[in-house]
């Protein structure tokens, strides 16, 4: 069985400090998951070896690195560049258990690695994977050619039957609980006899930019992939040019990406521009891409109307903040994992605030939609669950006898620092868990953040 990483036993809980004076910090980010764990499947699959500069060493690509070693991909973790050799093998081996723990992307991007295998891979993971979604891949998995068991519950565990490989072909596949559905396809498609076509048929996808980082880093790696839109029948030409991606095309070919170099983790940097922003402070982001496969410019617009002042500068991205936090309306379909560091703001506000399209994360790491309601509301705050959102009405809070649970979700936690810095001193329960994509976030708000306590 792959190996845990397991989550960092010492001091799981954490008080986290208010502020007293404005937080001035330059900041270093660790990587980006999505595009560590999204180079770790390519290397796995290339037909060199692949160096990844740079890249996320945490719980979730801890992960993504011993699922694809127990499939026979070589990785060194020696260096701060991780050197990958391929080799997933194809010849029969004993059968294999994968540990995905709570990490979507080895959930969504691994499955179809273990179909080109030629053994039994079995999935399992902790207990809230189990709720997340995976049945539209598997389903599709099969209709390219796969053999899988899950006792029909579309769900973890279950075991890929691998026989050395998958024909491919046109597959359609309903992708709007998860962009990853889409993503773990592309990803393994140009491995495929015949590559793939894959459509999605239904409710618009959300964190599309996550699909389109997979389709440019494929590029990057030689593969031959198009994205287009399929308009329903009936749906004139200028519609379906305007409406977003629905149908992508991978070529069977090598994959060679020789190099890939990882981008900070933007999401992973929100909370500390939103301190900036609730202390009247100023912090610089250090290496901020001028061009990011992440979804930058929207998390910059969306701090700009919440009143932040933003700048790019030659240390990297600067945002000061006045002390005055403005409440918005906004879709948020497309930074999804930014929701609850802007709800965290939002609560901070001096108006309130509306956030739609992200009904999809409530099967996340945790359902966060409720769990920002509770937490929240305990510090006598009013958020309130919408169909596909929330809606924030600020209030005074309050941290004194409170305990703030982060639900074992990493992106609670990052909250809970936020709201702490005006509520007050606030106790987060099982604040080890933010491990799971950043495990020196809390020493990191010591020194750059909670100085200014």
């Amino acid at each position: 069985m792959a190996s845990t990483t397991p989550l960092a036993s010492d001091g799981a809980d954490w008080r986290v400090p208010a502020a007293r004076e404005p937080v001035r910090a330059l900041v270093d980010i660790p990587g980006s998951k999505s595009i560590t764990n999204r180079a770790l499947v390519l290397a796995a699959l290339a037909s060199t070896p692949t160096s990844i500069t740079s890249p996320l060493i945490a719980r979730d690509t801890k992960l993504m690195a011993g699922a694809l070693r127990a499939l026979g991909c070589r990785i060194d973790e020696s260096a701060k560049s991780w050197l990958a050799e391929p080799g997933v093998a194809p010849e029969p081996r004993r059968p294999i258990e994968i540990d995905v723990g709570n990490a979507g992307t080895v959930l969504r991007f691994v499955p179809p690695v273990a179909a080109l295998t030629a053994t039994d891979v079995t999935f399992r993971g902790d207990p809230r994977v189990s709720q997340r979604p995976v049945g539209p891949l598997l389903t599709a998995l099969r209709g390219l050619g796969a053999r899988i068991a899950d006792d029909g519950s579309g769900s973890a565990p279950f075991t890929v039957h691998g026989h050395g490989g998958l024909r491919g072909g046109v597959v359609t596949l309903d992708a709007s609980s998860s962009s990853q559905l889409v993503s773990g396809l592309l990803l393994t498609a140009a491995s495929f006899d015949t590559g793939a076509e894959i459509r999605h048929d239904g409710p618009p996808v959300p964190s599309a930019p996550h699909i389109e980082m997979t389709v440019r880093m494929l590029r990057a790696a030689g593969v031959a992939v198009t994205a287009s839109h399929r308009a329903p029948p009936g749906t004139g030409l200028a519609c379906a040019a305007r409406a977003a991606s629905n149908a992508w095309q991978v070529l069977p070919g090598p994959i060679s990406p020789g190099r890939i170099a990882v981008e900070p983790d933007l999401s992973s940097a929100l909370p500390f521009l939103a301190a900036a922003m609730v202390t009247g402070g100023e912090v610089t982001i250090r290496g901020w891409p001028t061009a990011s496969l992440q979804p930058a410019v929207r998390i910059i617009e969306l701090l700009s109307s919440m009143g932040a002042t933003v700048r790019h500068g030659p240390q990297g991205l600067r945002v000061s903040g006045s002390g005055r936090i403005h409440g918005v309306v906004a879709d948020l379909s497309e930074v999804g994992e930014a929701t609850p560091v802007l709800t965290a703001l939002a609560a901070l506000a001096t108006s309130p605030s509306r956030f739609t399209g992200i009904g999809h994360l409530r099967a996340h790491e945790s359902d966060r939609l409720a769990a920002l309601a509770t937490e929240v509301g305990k510090l006598g705050g009013d958020v309130t669950e919408l169909g596909d959102g929330l809606r924030i009405r600020p209030r005074p809070l309050r941290a004194e006898g409170v305990v703030f649970d982060s639900h074992d979700d990493h992106r609670l936690v990052m909250a809970a620092a936020v709201l702490g810095l005006a509520a007050g001193d606030l106790l987060v329960r099982n604040a080890a868990t933010v491990g799971k994509t950043f495990p020196g976030f809390r020493q990191l708000w010591a020194t750059q953040v909670a100085r200014a306590a």
